[in-house]
């Protein structure tokens, strides 16, 4: 009979103060026990000062509740302590917060003589998704008050596909419900007055794997400002914000070849956002699942299942180490406790028709004709299922064309009916970016994003299953030097279905953020790539453009966040 592993986990990134005891049981049955004490400020959102000081009053209670079922249910020697290490969330979240729940663990570990854990509570998140449902290496989608973002397992670390371009998804749905006078939180009351509620049009930002929640907020106050009721705008709130959700998770399924998607965070006790995600998986014929309502808020049950792998993977810090970082991002993470277990593979073979995020695609490199339909998506309200697919397709058309009209290969027109989201086009390359990634392509693509900038426009989703790579045979009547390599690699723009004009050079630099995380999402080693497409963009394009790329990977706004 295998031994079990105890561990005594505490949350308190900025409004729960919650303890649990893990118990990973023998032969496999475990069980967690969370006992949680919850900030709920009278009005507004959170306000720090007053929620450094329920977590002050209320974690000595939770933890001696917690530590009181780990030793009514302990059944070793009555010397030994009840648990053999004690987890704590070392961030990201609210700094007063984590700097009480970092003094509580440190002192609990010394005085029980055990180890200690430091867990990033992003990632918790994402672990007891995948704790719970068994799925090997899921891509993971984190909803949570102070982020959105898309998660997956390579290389050692878990990379970020995909987040927010501004505020969390929870934190945003809050600002319109204080707008409104509602307390906080505000997403259970949006849920509740959505059940009365019809659809009015909001904006609808995606851009590759980011989304943008600004706008939408914006909107949504201006209407119930012009007196549209109060219900229409909380329905067509969740129908907007948690289909943009559910399309980015598509979009990193189809990046990554994934068929399995798991759920964190607190804003994924929305039943609404929980039936999209199963809807679309179950069109896509992925698998999906979203832990117990008690795992998706912040929890202390989450820090302690992570906490007792890290800790069975030796992974524990010594007192000097435990520093708390509330900017803590979940990339930063070594997951040194899944070494030798399987990672998405993102390779797959060329089939004659490909179910991407948006569309089937049908080849027929014989014919050298591409038809791409825009099929509808069953997890979208009909309008803005109907308005999405027209309005992308005749996008795609115009910008596939113009592109090609400033010296970009795309494959060329053959027709296009936006009624029936329907596009043909030649067939070009051989495979996917994906599956041929060299500095030599991805130089490529710096160049021809730059180029399309420079004309005023974005691609919007530039990723590497969106360009294609091929072999170029130049006709015999083209007598050009550059014409007269023969075989030389090309790489072709597709997929402009999420372009848009733009003449602000944050546009531009998000188009190469895009494609950026697409890189660390499906390259094995993405460090020379990355610095091959700014390279590449550095010959053609703005220098500007690539400041800001900078200034867009270090802003405080693609950091991580708490429920």
């Amino acid at each position: 009979m295998s031994s079990a592993t105890r561990v005594l986990g505490i949350e308190g990134t900025a409004w729960a103060a919650s303890a649990a005891v893990y118990d990973s049981g023998r032969d496999g049955v475990d069980s967690v026990f969370i006992e949680t004490d919850a900030y709920e400020p009278d009005s507004g959102g959170i306000h720090p000062r007053e929620a450094a000081e329920h977590m002050h009053d209320a974690i000595p209670r939770v933890v001696e509740r917690a530590l009181e079922h780990a030793r009514e249910t302990f059944d070793g020697p009555i010397d030994e302590p009840p648990v053999d290490a004690v987890a704590f969330s070392r961030g990201p979240g609210l700094g007063p917060c984590l700097r009480i729940v970092a003094t509580a663990a440190r002192a609990l570990s010394q005085a029980l003589d055990v180890s200690l854990v430091g867990v990033n509570h992003m990632v918790a998140h994402l672990e007891i998704g995948r704790h719970t449902s068994g799925f090997d290496s899921p891509v993971c989608l984190n909803a949570s008050g102070a982020n959105a973002h898309l998660l997956a397992y390579r290389n050692g670390r878990y990379r970020v596909l995909g987040e927010t371009m501004d505020t969390g998804v929870g934190n945003a749905i809050d600002k319109f419900t204080r707008h409104v006078g509602w307390s906080h939180p505000g997403g259970p009351k949006v849920e509740a007055a959505a059940e009365d509620g019809g659809y009015v049009d909001l904006p609808y930002v995606v851009k590759g794997m980011d989304f943008s929640f600004s706008g939408i907020m914006s909107a949504a106050k201006q209407r119930y400002d012009n007196g549209v009721p109060v219900e229409d705008v909380c329905y067509s709130l969740q129908e907007n914000v948690f289909a943009m959700l559910t399309e980015v998770s598509e979009r990193a399924l189809s990046l990554t070849g994934s068929d399995e998607l798991v759920l964190g965070g607190g804003v994924g006790r929305n039943a609404r956002l929980r039936d999209m995600l199963a809807v679309m998986c179950d069109q896509r014929g992925a698998s999906f699942h979203a832990p117990d309502a008690r795992f998706l808020g912040d929890n202390a049950g989450m820090i302690a299942v992570l906490g007792a792998k890290m800790y069975g993977a030796g992974d524990t810090l010594a007192l000097a180490d435990s520093r708390v970082d509330p900017n803590f991002r979940p990339d930063q993470v070594p997951v040194s406790w899944r070494d030798g277990e399987p990672e998405l593979a993102v390779t797959d073979s060329e089939e004659e028709r490909i179910r991407g995020a948006e569309a089937v695609v049908d080849l027929e490199p014989g014919a050298n004709r591409v038809t791409k339909r825009r099929r509808p998506k069953r997890y979208r309200h009909p309008e803005l299922d109907e308005r999405l697919r027209r309005e992308r397709t005749t996008l795609e058309a115009r910008l596939t064309s113009l592109a090609r009209r400033e010296g970009v290969p795309t494959p060329v027109l053959g027709d296009v009916d936006p009624l029936e989201a329907r596009l043909e086009f030649e067939y070009v390359g051989e495979c996917d970016l994906r599956d041929a990634l060299t500095p030599a392509s991805i130089g490529d693509v710096g160049r021809h994003l730059a180029r399309i900038h420079l004309a005023g426009f974005v691609h919007g989703d530039p990723t590497t299953r969106n360009v294609r790579v091929g072999r170029y045979h130049a006709p015999s009547n083209d007598r050009t030097d550059d014409a007269r390599a023969q075989n030389r690699e090309r790489t072709y723009l597709i997929d402009f279905g999420l372009g848009y004009h733009a003449d602000h050079v944050e546009d531009y630099a998000m188009d190469l953020h895009v494609f950026d995380q697409s890189l660390v999402g499906t390259a094995d080693e993405p460090d020379p790539l990355r610095e091959a497409v700014r390279e590449g963009y550095r010959e053609v394009g703005d220098e500007r453009v690539l400041e800001r790329l900078e200034d867009v990977e270090g802003r405080g706004r693609y950091v991580g966040g708490n429920s």
